[in-house]
């Protein structure tokens, strides 16, 4: 079966897909807009499933990228809790998992990334958390009596733990490195983090390795590691990395490399593809290199530089990446990436739970991490774009502005 719509053809309808969608219309865009989603919902901003979702604060409808009308209103044709399994970039075609075939004139690729399993028998009560479907399990999961042990130190378990212990749940963290986070923040960070859950009840055990699941009747009971303790819980949360979904891309020729390379336009080696947010491997000229970022940030740049070229304005001006995350009363947010630092520098003290770190090459500011410090955050971003020297000295005296704090 074989329909004929042409125009662009968006896979993935994510927090990067949708607002792709939205910007084609919002800039002009007239020809047929499809987007084709795996999951049954509309998009929604994925960020509060690890925080405001758990703890019954938020849904689909409240998270929503726009109403549901709003795609039919602006005549982008929504086809959910479907797959793309196929591009035939010779034809111009996309193949979908119910069957039927859509042409395309321009293709955007935004699959995103999934999370990286375990290589371990399936258990019952074995949770990942990459989409709304995966928050109500483990929702459900959560609450007095039941304890929660997240495999991986990262973001989103720590985040689920906070939520665990607000919803009365014990929690209990594992890491295989020597601390938590020790992939994407620096040491006084882990530090902060490791004391702040300790103190509100989370328990950690890390430089530890999983082997094993230990599970009863085909539900799991515990964590088994290397050193042959076992790690009671009632429920796992997977939390190991999130590699790109790009093999739909990669079965169609397109380069990759650790993700759908594409230039700043968000092109892929293909000038009728694109491929924008979580699934690229995408230029940072502010870092004179390619990277991989998975933000909602990063999205919304890709969708709008992409937008941008379909539609021919100018490309927008290059952002510094950021991100955040909610821990409990903890607002944490970060921008840039510290590639080639040499220094780092700490305003505030951390006992306060209000500081930043500042990493920094020579006397430039490549990346800002702030822990309920949001004039710090703001501040330091705006100085990594401009890549203005500062004063250390006065960087390093919270009694000092940020307005003040160039050299």
């Amino acid at each position: 079966m074989s329909e004929t719509n042409a125009g662009v053809v968006i896979i993935g309808a994510g927090h990067a897909g949708g607002t792709m969608a939205a910007l084609l219309r919002q800039y002009g865009y007239e020809a047929p807009i499809t987007l084709v989603g795996e999951e049954p919902i509309a998009p929604y901003q994925r960020p509060p499933l690890s925080k405001a979702w758990l703890k019954g604060e938020a849904d689909a409808d409240s998270l929503a990228l726009k109403p549901t009308e709003f795609y039919a209103e602006v005549g982008i044709d929504l086809i959910l809790n479907t797959r793309v399994t196929a591009i035939d970039r010779g034809d111009h075609l996309v193949k979908l998992s119910d069957g039927r075939t859509i042409s395309y004139d321009i293709l955007i690729i935004a699959t995103g990334a999934r999370a990286r399993a375990l290589p371990i028998p399936d258990l019952k009560g074995v949770l990942s958390l990459r989409s709304a479907a995966d928050a109500e399990a483990l929702k459900a999961a959560l609450g007095p009596g039941k304890r929660l042990a997240v495999i991986g130190g990262g973001y989103i378990g720590l985040e689920a733990a906070a939520s665990a212990r607000a919803l009365g749940a014990d929690a209990v963290v594992i890491e295989k490195e020597p601390r938590i986070l020790a992939r994407v923040a620096c040491e006084v960070l882990s530090a902060f983090f490791t004391d702040y859950h300790r103190a509100r009840g989370v328990d950690f055990e890390v430089g530890a390795d999983v082997v094993a699941l230990e599970g009863q009747g085909g539900q799991v009971t515990g964590v088994r590691l290397a050193d042959g303790r076992v790690i009671a819980c009632t429920t796992v949360l997977v939390g190991i990395g999130a590699p790109p979904c790009d093999e739909v891309a990669r079965a169609a020729g397109l380069a990759v490399d650790g993700g759908i390379v594409v230039d700043i336009h968000a092109r892929t080696s293909d000038p009728d593809i694109f491929a924008i947010g979580d699934v690229t491997h995408r230029p940072l000229p502010h870092y004179r290199r390619s990277f991989r970022l998975e933000s909602v940030a990063n999205a919304l740049e890709q969708a709008r530089q992409a937008a941008a070229a379909i539609t021919g304005r100018p490309p927008p001006a290059e952002e510094i990446t950021w991100n955040w995350s909610d821990q409990y009363d903890i607002k944490y947010q970060f921008a840039g990436v510290p590639f080639d630092i040499d220094e780092i520098i700490v305003r505030g003290d951390p006992a306060t739970a209000k500081f930043a770190v500042f990493h920094l090459a020579g006397d430039v500011i490549h990346a800002v991490e702030a822990v309920n410090a949001p004039a710090e955050f703001m501040a330091g971003r705006k100085l990594i774009g401009q890549r203005q020297p500062i004063s250390r000295l006065r960087l390093a005296d919270p009694a000092v502005s940020m307005k003040e704090v160039a050299a």
